[in-house]
């Protein structure tokens, strides 16, 4: 059903395999370590203008805050009405609430895409490869050496079944297949990706507007919850999934760190170029009014009011 996006995914993991193999050697893990890796940053970056149009639209909607607050209290008992006028000022700024959530779905997609592609190197086991689905009939282990995955042959199955990131195979699962080098490796990348999970989710509620920020408990779980969530659910996941993770995570905490200052940076001239605008387009005293507009009255000079001036200097 998600072969539309299977494919493509395994099909990036696959070509950077291929170039770090020829350079370490085919039955490197190393290669498949670094491919991984790799694999994040190029879907990342594919995904990084949804981010940035994101990111962006947050400034312009905390700009648009008092703005916001004004229709609030213009239109106190007309819920209908006070919506409709906040959505038509936020489409007259080019904010738009399916931009907020494209990176999201993306990012999820991408996630259950690899980790359905990596769990399927290993079908030896009746776990499913993907939530809530068992498999009923699985391979014995020669069966699933000798099985393609996606775009990769025989032959690559058998190397990454193979391959080991410090001495833990990298398709070992801690709860499954407990040992010294597996609790370490695998130990060590839960701590991290934990690490990763509350440090990125302090970065976005340090961007919060204190008048509209988000409920205490949902900060609560985004803060402490989730990434207990990432050292608890971590010891049923494959090296390989963990080892994505942190590259994941951590891609997003420097992504949000640089992304930020330079919002920071380019939000002060967005608002002057906005006020310059303004100032611009506001009509000028004694200039004729466009055609269909309205004119400006302006104040009359009362009779006399040159002489009364004058004599009132003698």
């Amino acid at each position: 059903m998600l072969d539309v996006v299977y494919y493509p995914v395994s099909a990036v993991l696959w070509l950077w395999h291929t170039a770090f193999a020829a350079l370490l050697g085919p039955g490197s893990g190393l290669a498949w370590v670094l491919a991984v890796v790799f694999l994040v940053a190029t879907l990342r970056a594919a995904m990084y203008p949804l981010f940035l149009k994101q990111v962006r639209t947050q400034a312009v909607v905390k700009r648009l805050q008092p703005e916001i607050e004004a229709l609030r209290k213009r239109y106190p008992d007309d819920r209908p009405r006070q919506v409709a006028e906040i959505q038509k000022l936020q489409r007259q700024h080019g904010v738009s609430v399916l931009a907020g959530c494209l990176p999201m779905l993306g990012q999820g997609l991408v996630f259950l895409a690899l980790f359905h592609v990596l769990r399927s190197f290993d079908r030896t086991g009746t776990l499913g490869h993907l939530p809530f689905q068992a498999t009923p009939t699985p391979m014995t282990p020669e069966q699933n050496a000798q099985t393609p995955n996606y775009v990769f042959d025989a032959a690559d199955v058998q190397s990454f079944l193979q391959a080991k990131l410090f001495g833990a195979p990298l398709s070992a699962i801690l709860a499954g297949q407990p040992s010294v080098s597996i609790g370490a490796v695998a130990g060590t990348l839960m701590v991290l990706a934990a690490l990763a999970t509350h440090f990125t989710a302090r970065a976005s509620i340090a961007r919060q507007d204190p008048a509209a920020a988000q409920i205490p408990m949902l900060n609560t779980l985004t803060l402490w919850v989730f990434p207990l969530g990432v050292l608890i659910g971590g010891a049923v996941l494959p090296v390989v999934i963990l080892l994505y993770w942190v590259s994941n995570n951590a891609w997003t905490l420097a992504q949000q760190y640089f992304t930020y200052r330079w919002i920071d940076a380019e939000s002060p001239s967005a608002a002057m170029a906005s006020a310059t605008s303004e100032t611009k387009n506001a009509p000028r005293p004694g200039a004729k009014p466009k055609p269909g507009a309205k004119p400006v009255q302006t104040a009359k000079p009362q009779p006399g009011g040159a002489l009364k001036s004058r004599r009132g200097r003698r």
